[in-house]
């Protein structure tokens, strides 16, 4: 076996052996809520894995994409709660969730294959506060999705009669559902990134590459442009179901308000800070955006009682200030992302080089051409 494949090997094992015990860890020196921001931590690395399908892969702008996780999860309440007394298995429903998100991603596809940059971002994000707001007034006449109250009661994950929402006892201590989602989580994680490794370096990756590069110059070059974003579309999409039906087995609970514009920024804040079009860049962003914000609701409230003696400013407002200025500070130093992949970073470099704004690089490349 090559050296380098061997060492390739061995980070694996051990990252797989970090991974697996990192619950248990976490659980017993911070608490069982942090073991909780793990768990959330997962599912976003879906959710940013699958707009970076769009976004880093196609070149395809899209603030809506929170939609494709709403309607994921509101499959998943009405399929298994009693709002519509309907109790389906959750491996129908997970399914189900997906392809129906994949069929309004082609929806949203469709009408925008004219449009792109500022324009496609505005009719995406439109996109997402329709869906938002139609989940929130769809109970009346018919209560379909209980308005804005949402649908609670959700029956949690089951497999061969065990439910995931029960704490089990191991080894005479007893742990909180949470550790026992962290591990559904971490499977269906390792499978995304698995899929979109693949997809990446498949004909359709490239395919993406070249629309996001060029989209003129990939259709003249015989690509079928119009397929090519539908399948963008449809492939995001069917990540973002599948993590809002987890979403609403873990929470039990499904509102319009879990749905907003702000979790469609910070999933595309996700892909841009940990490097568009990179997978393991993606997942740092993830992680980074998850663990931080919740990092800094614990620091910020004791610092300011140790130093003042009082709040002088609200810990939510501090957090999202300190955590807006850092993004900001970031988005300076690398634009390209924390982590971006060698092509993102060469294009960046390159206009930079020759004194053209980082944003144009394709005009950069057709200068030094």
């Amino acid at each position: 076996m090559p050296q380098n494949q061997s060492k390739r090997m061995l980070a694996f094992a051990l990252s797989g052996i970090v991974l697996a015990v990192l619950p248990f860890i976490v659980g017993s020196t911070l608490g069982n809520s942090w073991v909780r921001t793990l768990d959330f931590a997962l599912l976003y690395i879906m959710l940013a894995l699958g707009l970076n399908i769009v976004v880093g892969f196609a070149g395809l702008l899209d603030l809506g994409y929170i939609a494709f996780y709403a309607v994921g999860a509101y499959t998943f309440a009405l399929l298994n709660s009693p709002h519509l007394s309907i109790f389906m298995p959750w491996w129908f429903i997970l399914p189900l969730g997906a392809i129906l998100a994949a069929f309004f991603g082609i929806m949203l596809g469709t009408p925008v294959l004219r449009l792109r940059g500022d324009y496609l971002a505005i009719v995406t994000l439109g996109f997402g506060e329709i869906i938002r707001i139609f989940m929130n007034n769809l109970n009346a006449p018919v209560n379909i999705t209980n308005g804005p109250q949402g649908i609670n009661m959700i029956k949690p994950i089951e497999v061969a009669g065990f439910s995931m929402g029960k704490p089990v006892e191991l080894f005479g201590t007893t742990y909180n559902s949470v550790y026992i989602y962290y591990y559904l989580f971490l499977l269906l994680a390792v499978l995304t990134v698995i899929i979109c490794h693949r997809l990446q370096h498949s004909r359709i990756g490239r395919a993406w590459v070249a629309l996001r590069e060029d989209d003129v110059a990939a259709n003249a070059m015989g690509l079928n442009i119009r397929n090519i974003k539908l399948l963008a579309f449809a492939m995001g999409a069917t990540f973002g179901g599948v993590a809002g039906g987890l979403f609403a087995s873990f929470q039990g609970f499904v509102s319009p308000e879990s749905f907003g514009l702000m979790e469609s920024i910070m999933v595309l804040a996700m892909v841009v800070l940990g490097g568009m079009g990179n997978i393991s860049g993606v997942i740092l962003g993830a992680v980074l955006l998850t663990v931080t914000p919740e990092l800094l609701r614990d620091i910020i409230g004791p610092l300011q009682m140790k130093a003042f003696g009082r709040m002088i400013v609200d810990p939510e407002n501090a957090r999202m200030l300190m955590f807006g200025l850092a993004l900001i500070v970031v988005m300076l130093v690398r634009p390209e992302g924390l982590w971006p992949s060698k092509r993102r970073k060469a294009e960046f470099h390159d206009a930079l080089d020759d004194g053209i704004p980082a944003a144009d690089s394709q005009a950069a490349d057709g200068l030094k051409g």
